[in-house]
């Protein structure tokens, strides 16, 4: 006779029985830090920053840890770290992006020359720079999610692209200081001061600011950030959820385009010229994945937090002011910050493991 049980009759006779039972993992205080690091990406550069800030502290005393010092290190790193929040959602999908340092330039480029050799006014010519980022990056993201190129050669195509179309667009010019504040002062308006209790801080590095709790937010709360993760972690397995490759990737390259003109228009106020040879468009691209590895993204994709991106460009911004204040060769700074890079990936590595 066949068996006539429902489901919720099953569900009522056999719902109390035990088929198996675990016993709870017991693991020792590495075990526990392992897993602490695992689930909060962020804890080890933040853990670096505060040992480097403690330790340079102690050497150099009251001078280092002054309200004009420490906002002196925001200052000095908003550039990068602007860059550093692009790069890292690239890097989230297992890409990287070689251009950001560039893209910067070429907008502030167009957004200098746009209003000088056009006679747009600067309010619109900002937008104008914003949007050229953009297409860059639109570009860039249907040359890697749809012709299926590789981010490394795509973007280091685009680097080489971007650098050229600079100088030949600007004809090598560079707009003066003197020039952009009697003529076009909104160009700098990223460079404007405020101060809090002896503290000076531009309007840079709260653009700095919100760029990153506003990128950390959308990555930690919304189906987009779910999305950008899926997608660096497994996009065959992304795919099969459900998750759009195509468009994740579209709208995170054209995110960092629009980032890195944010940038180009940063970096008006931080230097108060245009010029195309500034050597963002150079080193910016080193200075951004430099930043992201120390700050303990992966380069594999899936695995990080852009504050943690952002920790990295503080880590570097401190060494330099702490060595410089310090009277050390410069180079110890190179020095040390190639230590960081390769016990980042170290870290990373450890952390990756399963442990027993």
């Amino acid at each position: 006779m066949a068996n006539t049980d429902s489901y919720e009759d099953v569900v009522k006779t056999r719902g109390e029985e035990k088929f198996a039972e675990f016993e709870p993992s017991h693991k020792g205080l590495m075990g526990r830090f392992h897993d602490a690091l695992h689930s909060t990406p962020a804890l080890v550069p933040l853990i670096v920053l505060l040992s480097a800030l403690v330790v340079f502290g102690i050497v150099l005393g009251s001078k280092f840890f002054s309200p004009f010092a420490l906002t002196l290190i925001l200052q000095q790193v908003q550039i990068v770290g602007v860059l550093a929040a692009a790069q890292a959602l690239i890097i989230l999908t297992a890409g990287i992006d070689l251009s950001v340092g560039a893209v910067a330039v070429l907008c502030s480029v167009i957004m200098g020359q746009v209003t000088f050799r056009y006679g747009v006014p600067a309010p619109l010519a900002i937008p104008i720079g914003l949007a050229c980022g953009t297409a860059i990056g639109a570009m860039n993201g249907w040359l890697v999610s749809k012709v299926k190129l590789p981010p490394f050669i795509v973007t280091l195509g685009m680097w080489q692209i971007v650098l050229a179309v600079n100088y030949l667009y600007s004809r090598n010019e560079t707009l003066r200081s003197q020039e952009i504040e009697e003529l076009a002062p909104a160009l700098q308006f990223l460079g404007n001061k405020f101060t809090i209790g002896g503290a000076v801080i531009t309007l840079g590095v709260v653009v700095m600011l919100g760029t990153v709790l506003i990128l950390a937010y959308a990555l930690r709360s919304t189906a987009w950030g779910r999305h950008v993760y899926a997608v660096g972690d497994d996009p065959e397995a992304a795919q099969l959820a459900g998750v759009d490759r195509h468009k994740t990737l579209m709208s995170v390259y054209m995110l960092v385009g629009f980032i890195c003109g944010l940038a180009g228009w940063v970096m008006i106020g931080r230097f108060g010229s245009v010029s195309p040879s500034a050597t963002t468009g150079v080193i910016g691209n080193i200075q951004a994945i430099t930043a992201v590895v120390i700050g303990g993204i992966s380069l594999f994709g899936g695995r990080g937090s852009i504050l943690g991106a952002f920790f990295g460009a503080l880590i570097v911004g401190v060494f330099e002011l702490g060595l410089r204040m310090a009277g050390a060769d410069p180079q110890w700074t190179y020095l040390l910050i190639g230590v960081l890079i390769i016990a980042a990936v170290t870290v990373d590595q450890w952390i990756r493991k399963v442990t027993a």
